[in-house]
Formats: structure tokens, C-alpha cells, sequence
């Protein structure tokens, strides 16, 4: 028999609920259904539900815009600045760390890896303390370094980067990067204008 999640709180009963909700916390503007279905890779069915049981559960509000509606989060609710906490420290790092990222010239790629990653990708243990990250490149050191930590600001732990050219990434014997090739990492969807 399958149990429906708890209506007073339904929080973080799916994995597109714990993505919308880090969606909503770093839009300035709201999101509507489709705009949201696009950023955590999931099917519009799938986010309408999860949105419905937010919006039914008051954690976050619909404006309606013509046709449609723009969602955000309900900063009134009185578990607001909990929820936020939770969506950030669950689903927060890979659009934290992409966005910030995507303002470094110099990255080819980024791939978040480590305690992190492997959470994401199911794979059972306790939970991370910090982030691990990957950059593919040649960035400058100073504004690699402020986006680090404008990320690490924003989810409120430590985010630790570790620097590669594209010819090392590309080499299968290399130790570092056959074990991080070898272990769950997360691709970000980095767009700086460079490319391999």
C-alpha cells in the first residue's frame, strides 16, 4: 500500500520536488510550470503535481499571469527559512555552483564529484559536509575564486575545487581523473562560451 506524504508538510518527497524548491529559492523573478520543467529535467506532468502539493501545503504561492502562473516561494509560511535550508543543503549545489560558474571565462567543464555527487546520484551513506568540484580548463585563479566563494556564501559550506586541463580530463590512465570517472559525479551545465 502505497503512504500519500504527510499533508501538514509534504517536504522533499521526490527528488523534482527538492529541485523545484532549490529552483524557486535562487529566482528572483518566479517560475512558471514549464520554465521549472525545463530546469530540473523533469516531465511537466511531473512538476505540476509536486507544485500542486507545495501550493496545497502553503510552502510556496502562484501568481496568475495570463494563462499560466508564476510560482514562487511563500516567505510567510512559518517554516520558510527551514525550507529554504533544506532545498539548499539537498539540491542546492549543482545550480548554486553552475550559475556561478558561468560567469568564469576559461572552463570547458565542471563536474561536481565526491560525498556530494554520490548522495545525488542514490547512493546511500551519511551526509556531506562539503562540495566537491571538478573544473575542466584554463580559468583565472581570481575569478574562479570569487565565484567559489559567492557559492560557498550562498549554501553555506565549504566548496572545494580542483583545477584540470582538457588534455588531463581526456587521459583515461590518469589516477585523479579515473577515479573521479570511476565514482558518481554530477555534470554542471556550465556556459561560458568555451569550448574542448
Amino acid at each position: 500500500m502505497k503512504v500519500e506524504a504527510p499533508a501538514i508538510f509534504p517536504l522533499l518527497r521526490s527528488d523534482a520536488q527538492g529541485q523545484i524548491l532549490a529552483t524557486l529559492e535562487l529566482s528572483h523573478r518566479g517560475e512558471t510550470a514549464a520554465d521549472l520543467a525545463r530546469h530540473v529535467d523533469a516531465s511537466l506532468p511531473t512538476v505540476t503535481r509536486e507544485l500542486a502539493r507545495l501550493h496545497d501545503a502553503g510552502i510556496i504561492e502562484a501568481t496568475p499571469v495570463g494563462r499560466r502562473a508564476v510560482y514562487r516561494l511563500n516567505v510567510r509560511h512559518p517554516l520558510a527559512e527551514a525550507v529554504r535550508e533544506i532545498a539548499m543543503f539537498a539540491h542546492g549545489p549543482q545550480p548554486v555552483v553552475a550559475r556561478e560558474l558561468s560567469s568564469v571565462p576559461g572552463i570547458v567543464q565542471a563536474v561536481l564529484f565526491g560525498s556530494w555527487a554520490a548522495r545525488r546520484r542514490g547512493e546511500p551513506g551519511p551526509p556531506p559536509g562539503d562540495i566537491d568540484l571538478l573544473v575542466v580548463g584554463r580559468p583565472d585563479r581570481d575569478e574562479l575564486y570569487d565565484a567559489l566563494r559567492r557559492a560557498e556564501g550562498r549554501l553555506r559550506r565549504e566548496v572545494n575545487a580542483t583545477t584540470i586541463t582538457p588534455e588531463r580530463w581526456a587521459t583515461v590512465d590518469d589516477p585523479f581523473v579515473a577515479t573521479v570517472r570511476a565514482r558518481p559525479w554530477v555534470d554542471l551545465d556550465v556556459d561560458t562560451g568555451v569550448s574542448a
